[in-house]
């Protein structure tokens, strides 16, 4: 299977997957649960989404300054300018071939600093399996300052009382239907690349070794206490965000730090689980403020216009770093030339 046709059906896989979840949050909306929804937003505070706006920007940037002290052990300095144009594009191509845009932000500051892709690219992976143990540790703080949320979701996302037998059976079916795609796929994966279980393992293994190599690679940072900081800065951020987005709803506003913590935690799954977390991201974040009591046409409406405002700062942000990285090292060259 050659990287183009991979790279296709991979797509499609997962814009199936947001489609299906978008599907699921959107399914039960009728007519009166649609005008509570208008009702909602029309008495929304709507100048909120300025600091949240300001909020989600400046994580991309703090992202940035996060990145230039992992390839600085590489023996390079980056612009703060260009590194921060790097992530905003790859965040935008992330919107429609998920991982891809890792590449293409590699690629991005690779061509305007001289620096070898692969090299970057070994910068990305340390970065993602930091990210992995700071979302596992957001994930144990949500669950430790709310002892009984773990059998809430449970109940929510399995158990629904309010779910009739018929629609049980639909979810359970299309989880199946799901698992058996994902499992065939595989084998046919491991026909077409003849690999045997043994071939898989050693993959496994291999990837494995690479992981720990990336979290040993830490060690050689200089500024680690800085590294620490903005990371702590880059989450802090991002849980602003949604706690600032309670604000904008009179139904919503009494909810705080605990909430903020569950829907932080929800989020990011839904942000990786689809491409720029269409479908999945609106689906967690309803599916995680309906554990408080908050009704189900109001979280649905909060979890898409959560959604919204992240992804309009990534497209806003992509496509001004798209036209203003070339503009930005042509003047760079002039007064450094």
């Amino acid at each position: 299977m050659n990287k183009r046709l991979r790279t296709i059906l991979q797509y499609f896989f997962f814009l199936g997957l947001g489609i299906f979840f978008a599907w699921l949050s959107l399914k039960n909306l009728d007519k009166e649960k649609i005008e509570k929804i208008k009702t909602a937003v029309a008495n929304a505070k709507h100048w909120l989404i300025i600091p949240v706006f300001f909020i989600l920007f400046l994580s991309h940037y703090v992202r940035a300054l996060r990145w230039r002290l992992l390839i600085k052990p590489l023996g390079y300095t980056t612009s703060r300018m260009n590194t921060f144009f790097s992530v905003m594009i790859g965040y935008l191509v992330n919107q429609g071939v998920p991982r891809l845009g890792e590449v293409v932000k590699c690629s991005v500051l690779s061509r305007y600093e001289k620096i070898p892709v692969d090299k970057l690219i070994g910068t990305i992976i340390l970065e993602r399996i930091i990210d992995a143990i700071t979302l596992l540790i957001i994930f144990g703080i949500t669950l430790a300052i709310q002892p009984d949320l773990y059998t809430k979701i449970i109940d929510t996302f399995f158990n629904t009382r309010a779910d009739s037998e018929r629609d049980k059976t639909s979810y359970t079916l299309i989880t199946l239907i799901l698992l058996g795609i994902a499992v065939a796929l595989f084998f046919i994966w491991m026909f077409i690349r003849k690999k045997t279980f043994s071939d898989v393992g050693k993959i496994l293994k291999s990837v494995g070794k690479r992981i720990l190599e990336g979290v040993c690679a830490i060690r050689l940072l200089k500024k680690r206490k800085q590294f620490v900081f903005l990371t702590i800065l880059l989450w802090g951020l991002y849980f602003s965000g949604g706690y600032i987005g309670f604000m904008a709803f009179q139904e919503t506003e009494q909810y705080g730090i605990r909430e903020a913590f569950t829907i932080l935690s929800a989020g990011s799954i839904g942000m990786i689980a689809s491409p720029g977390g269409i479908g999945a991201y609106a689906y967690m974040i309803a599916q995680s403020m309906q554990l408080y009591g908050l009704s189900y046409p109001i979280a649905v409406a909060f979890g898409w216009i959560l959604w919204l405002a992240t992804t309009a700062v990534i497209v806003i942000g992509g496509l001004i770093s798209f036209v203003a990285i070339p503009y930005y090292n042509k003047k760079r060259n002039i007064e450094t030339g």
